[in-house]
């Protein structure tokens, strides 16, 4: 609670004072600690000022300083009482309330991308975050709990980024999270094996006046290369303590923990305000713009002036804007043009001092520092191992030329090839149990609407996707040895070319491949690609990407209609169908519909790190979790609709053909049906397409619904080494009239058209607007049935 929302006459006890370095010492030192009773003795009606007494005195504050207090009060304390007494506490316990909340620290994890900040994020609180070895696997703040020496953390996972710049939306994202949320202490995570490129966002950081802690990650690895650094003194020049940390093995957790308790409770020698000397010409010119913003308390208690200055004088665009529109708010336009004006006249002056812009001198002063620290911290780089010694041998390799895209589509070939052959055996058990219960149920149960809905409806419907989760489980831990071991970089490396050439940029790639696991994380992926124009083709492309959500629907297809051995190859054919529509439709997007400018391809390759079992592991049963949830919520429900819409009306006197096609699912299909007759589908087949729009999966249950309970088909030995499963499901497909074409062209429908309902909503909240999103799902799905129906036709007249 602040203490603006007090009123007269009410009390409580400090819990802690938020805002920033001068501010927040002015109002400690008016008596504002911690632990200490405030009463409040006249609430204004405009609020402003309003009197408090502390510690004996009588002082006034201003209404938005008062809500940089947060306080506890006697009845919040009494109404958070496990019997829901009312009885208020005694002071005493009031205070031991205050001094309880105040022992909860709220911590940001701040650091470059493959720097370790997820790492720390999961050892600490065992929270399952995903650890990828490339640029932008958080693409949102996680948070999670973990618990130290009697202290509780929220712990808040930011984007990684590489400055706090305005040039990308993560770097924009983890800024506007510092100033509005303003953690309590930030944890800077720093790769301690590229010491000097990490620290040019720390000594971002230091202008922000924040309340740092760093943690120098890697340090295993940085002692084995034979590396050395003197942690006390680089940590006395950051103004911050620095702890040795590798958070693959936990060592320095508890020590990292421990010094963001000291610092937020004041008790670090090293922790201290810093001002980096940027030199005379740049220090005037910030000493001027910061005049102008010391004047305005608003800004001062939010912000560091220091820090908005050097922005200003960088003509950031985002801080200009803020400022703009702060003053206009505040009816005091008049205010910027000499603030402006002395910004142009400092820049002026360092373009002509220095000989270069003022954004450009900055940043090599920081350098300068930075090299000028490790200098007198005594950084030394050992002469042992290289660590990009066995990366460069591999990348030999995998980046060749010649052999990188034979390499990539090899190992997407040996993705499918294990992930049946391998998950055949655990899916006969599951189908197997699945058949089991089923008939267990259907025996137990007499005749009628109850064993149907339950047998038919929630059994069928359900198992007929849940036998695909020992799938779902390989393809996962194909993508997560990619990602985490750092090949996902080398994939975006080699594509950059046909990137570019296709209209978008090299980091394009990342969030496609990710859009191979599920599209809705891929869509929020875009967000680390600073071309605007590049994020929206990217995301209109990503819904071709076949998410695994389609998997189940493919695997039922291609394993009712084509034998084992030709299989993986028109699976893989799907994948690459998906990803020449990608090409194609991108070049349209990027010459005739969005226009404009790229930004050069800069991205970290980092090195090749064999992910650990346990991440890996973790990481794919998370991802089976989520499909599991799935199975008792969307695809149950959706199962029980649709057989609910071929159970009714029930006439027992027809027979199971005749009482589906009477039915109000059959007669939807029948009504639909002449619509996809360029295709040769049937109506069944028109009818769960219609139902995935809400979520692929649902296509497999539908069909799985819909195909169920009719075995009365003469054996056919056509398909000797397949199991029961797909002899029934292919001799009933046949039956219906759906050949080998049939059912591939409905996979090319399945795989290009409307993407699911998340995705949608997804590409609505990147793009903030539903225009994009409508053109997604509106032509993807008139692309489907065009690419579907030629093949269709151009197969009849050659087969």
């Amino acid at each position: 609670m602040k203490l603006s929302e007090l009123k007269t006459g009410e009390r409580g006890i400090i819990v802690k004072v938020h805002g920033h370095g001068g501010f927040r010492k002015r109002i400690i030192e008016m008596g504002f600690v911690k632990g200490h009773q405030v009463d409040v003795l006249l609430n204004a009606p405009l609020h402003d000022p309003v009197k408090y007494k502390v510690m004996g005195y009588e002082v006034s504050l201003r209404h938005h300083e008062a809500e940089m207090i947060e306080v506890v009060t006697h009845q919040m304390v009494s109404e958070g009482m496990a019997d829901g007494s009312m009885t208020k506490l005694s002071e005493r316990g009031a205070i031991h309330e205050a001094l309880r909340q105040r022992r909860t620290i709220n911590v940001a994890l701040i650091g470059n991308p493959n720097c370790g900040k997820t790492s720390l994020f999961n050892f600490a609180s065992g929270a399952h975050g995903h650890v990828g070895n490339y640029s932008g696997v958080t693409v949102d703040a996680s948070e999670a709990h973990a618990s130290f020496f009697g202290y509780e953390f929220n712990l808040i996972d930011l984007p990684g980024t590489y400055s706090l710049s305005c040039y990308s939306p993560e770097e924009l994202y983890v800024r506007d999270y510092l100033t509005e949320k303003m953690p309590d202490v930030v944890i800077n995570v720093i790769d301690s094996t590229n010491l000097e490129r990490n620290l040019y966002l720390t000594t971002q950081l230091v202008d922000m006046d924040l309340r740092l802690v760093g943690a120098l990650n890697m340090y295993d690895e940085f002692e084995r290369r034979g590396d050395n650094v003197n942690l006390e003194t680089l940590g006395t020049l950051l103004g911050m303590p620095v702890i040795p940390t590798s958070f693959k093995s936990g060592m320095g957790v508890k020590e990292l923990f421990r010094a963001v308790i000291q610092v937020y409770e004041g008790a670090n020698k090293m922790a201290r305000h810093l001002h980096i000397n940027y030199g005379h010409e740049i220090e005037g010119g910030i000493s001027q713009i910061q005049k102008y913003l010391k004047a305005d308390e608003h800004i001062r208690q939010r912000y560091s002036t220091r820090y908005l200055s050097i922005k200003l004088l960088e003509n950031d665009d985002h801080v200009v804007q803020y400022v703009r529109r702060h003053f206009a708010e505040e009816q005091r336009s008049e205010d910027m043009k000499p603030l402006l004006s002395a910004r142009d006249v400092a820049a002026t002056r360092v373009l002509e001092e220095t000989g270069d812009d003022a954004e450009t001198a900055i940043m090599d002063a920081k350098y300068g520092f930075i090299n000028g620290a490790l200098t007198e911290a005594e950084y030394l780089t050992g002469n042992k191992n290289d660590t990009y010694r066995t990366t460069h041998i591999i990348d030999n390799v995998l980046s060749n030329k010649y052999l990188g895209f034979p390499v990539f589509f090899f190992i997407l070939f040996v993705m499918f090839q294990t992930t049946f052959s391998l998950g055949q055996y655990p899916m006969d058990w599951i189908e197997m149990a699945v058949a089991w219960l089923g008939e267990e149920v259907g025996n137990a149960l007499p005749d009628g609407p109850l064993r149907s809905l339950i047998v038919d409806g929630a059994i069928a419907g359900v198992g007929s996707v849940i036998v695909f989760m020992p799938q779902i489980l390989i393809l996962y831990f194909f993508i997560s040895l990619m990602e985490d071991s750092g090949y996902m970089a080398r994939a975006a490396f080699i594509m950059d070319k046909l990137m570019h050439k296709m209209g978008l940029h090299g980091k394009s790639f990342i969030p496609l491949i990710m859009g191979f696991g599920c599209n809705v994380p891929a869509v929020m992926a875009t967000r680390t690609i600073e071309s605007r124009r590049s994020r929206l083709v990217t995301m209109m492309i990503l819904p071709f990407m076949s998410c695994s959500a389609r998997l189940p629907i493919y695997i039922m297809i291609v394993g009712t209609f084509f034998s084992m051995q030709y299989r993986s190859w028109v699976m893989l054919s799907l994948y690459v169908i998906g990803i020449l529509m990608s090409v194609v439709m991108s070049k349209v997007f990027s010459v005739f519909v969005i226009k404009g400018q790229d930004t050069p391809f800069v991205m970290e390759l980092p090195p090749y790190r064999w992910p650990t079992a346990k991440a890996i592991g973790r990481h794919t049963w998370d991802k089976g979790k989520e499909y599991l949830k799935k199975m008792g919520g969307i695809i149950l429900v959706a199962s029980v609709i649709v057989w609910a819409l071929e159970y009714f009306p029930h006439n027992d006197a027809l027979t199971p053909q005749q009482q589906q096609e009477q039915s109000y699912i059959g007669r939807m299909g029948k009504t639909i049906e002449p619509l996809f007759t360029p295709q040769g589908f049937n109506w069944k087949l028109d009818v769960s397409l219609i139902a995935g729009v809400g979520a692929k999966e649902i296509v497999a249950s539908t069909m799985g619904v819909l195909y169920s309970g009719d075995d009365s088909f003469a054996d056919d030995d056509s398909f000797s080494d397949d199991n029961e499963k797909y002899l029934n499901l292919r001799q009933q497909m046949i039956s219906d009239g759906v050949t080998p074409l049939v059912a591939y062209c409905y996979l090319l429908f399945v795989l290009l058209y409307f993407p699911c309902i998340a995705t949608v909503v997804a590409i609505k909240n990147e793009t903030a607007s539903w225009r994009w999103a409508f053109v997604s799902a509106g032509y993807t799905t008139v692309l489907a049935w065009i690419v579907s129906a030629l093949f269709y036709q151009v197969g009849a007249l050659l087969f």
